[in-house]
This record gives structure tokens, sequence and C-alpha cells, in this order.
């Protein structure tokens, strides 16, 4: 027995033929066609590791796939976000509606109803009488205004 041969008579290495040759032609071409099929399983192994081209453009594929994948996802979450804080807006504009509502309610309760409704009445009844009085206020604060200018106030 030599170093390439096992105990059972089988050469180490990736064909497990027996050390001695064929016993006849039959089994001479049985082995040549094991033998071919392992040789091209291994050229076919090789010949995938080296097309390096066909490789990149799998790799490709397959990181194209994935960040598809996470963009469906982001677009799920983001929308779970969008709603989320469109109900929070919402509930928030109704707060405040609600609580302008009750700050008008005790605005009204509380406004005497003496002379500033009658004021806005009568404002109402005669259009007039309060451009007149608008104007004539206006030419009093202007007035007060030029006399503080000349007197350096401003």
């Amino acid at each position: 027995m030599t170093d390439a041969t096992s105990r059972d008579g089988t050469r180490s290495g990736s064909t497990a033929q027996p050390v001695g040759g064929a016993k006849g032609p039959d089994e001479l071409r049985q082995q040549i066609e094991q033998t071919r099929g392992q040789l091209g399983d291994t050229v076919e192994e090789l010949a995938g590791k080296a097309d390096v081209k066909g490789r990149a453009k799998a790799r490709a594929a397959d990181l194209k796939d994935k960040a598809g994948a996470m963009s469906v996802q982001l677009r799920s979450s983001a929308a779970h976000a969008g709603h989320a804080v469109q109900g929070r807006a919402g509930r928030a504009g109704h707060a405040a509606h609600d609580k302008a509502d009750r700050a008008r309610d005790t605005a009204e309760l509380h406004t005497p109803p003496g002379r500033a409704r009658g004021a806005v009445r009568a404002g109402l009844g005669h259009p007039r009488a309060v451009l007149v009085a608008g104007a004539a206020a206006g030419v009093v604060v202007a007035a007060s205004l030029v006399r503080r200018r000349q007197h350096g106030h401003c």
C-alpha cells in the first residue's frame, strides 16, 4: 500500500476509483463516463466562479429586490405615521375649536348690555354719522401728532 492509496484499495482525491485497472471493457467505459461526469461538474463549477460579470449581475438583482422590499416597508411605515399625525392634528383642532366656543360663550355672558351695544346699534343705523365722527377723531389724532413733533417729543 502506497501513500496515495487507502486501506480499501481506493486512491485519495476527487475520484474514488480502485487502484487496479478495470476488469473489463464495460467497467472501463463506466469509469470513463463517471470521470467525464465529475470532470464536467468541476468545469461548470470553475466556470461559474470565473464568471465575475454574471455573478455581479446576480448580486445586483438580489440587492435590487432587497431595496424594493425595504422601500415598500418604509412607505408603509410613513403612511402609518402620517395617519397618526393626521389623527392627532384633527383632535387638536377640535379641542381648539371647543375652547374658542367656550371663550365666546363666556364673553357673551360677561359683556354688559349697556352703552357699547347701544352705540353699535346706533352706528349701524346711521353710517354717515359714524364716518363723520371717525374723520373728526382722525383730525384730532393727526393734530396732536403734529404738535408733538413740533415740540420735539418724537
